[in-house]
């Protein structure tokens, strides 16, 4: 089954090492990581940009509103996703507990993601059917 880890952490505890302890630390992810693509567990993920550089788009009362920076004010951010292939839940979780961002006071959200292919393909119908049927 696949999972989506959304991976969270303080600006502060990064912002507080020397530039060498940053470069150990970002290697140590790395490497996990590779562990985690070399096991087939790891099918994919992004890093994101600073949270300085997000735009949070949501409509309220009916008038479209963007917002420079995150959704919510929060001391951690959401620093990247990742999507990890895992037996059940207890795998997913026992392979991110050793990320070790999580050892810096990373936090992991793991969730199963959603199969929508049956959705997408009755939609898809649907919308076609729209185009072809006779006005």
């Amino acid at each position: 089954m696949k999972y989506i880890c959304l991976g969270y952490i303080e600006d502060k505890y990064f912002g507080q090492l020397s530039e060498q302890a940053q470069r150990d630390f970002m290697d140590a992810c790395f490497a996990y990581d590779e562990e985690l693509q070399r096991n087939g567990h790891m099918i994919g993920g992004e890093a994101l940009q600073p949270v300085n550089t997000a735009t949070t788009v949501r409509s309220r009362h009916g008038q479209l509103q963007i917002t420079d920076g995150p959704f919510a004010e929060t001391k951690e951010f959401l620093g990247g996703i990742m999507i990890l292939e895992a037996r059940d839940m207890n795998e997913a979780i026992q392979l991110m507990s050793r990320h070790p961002s999580i050892k810096m006071g990373g936090t992991f959200e793991i969730r199963p993601s959603a199969d929508l292919s049956a959705f997408v393909a009755e939609s898809k119908k649907r919308r076609e059917a729209k185009t072809t049927s006779p006005v």
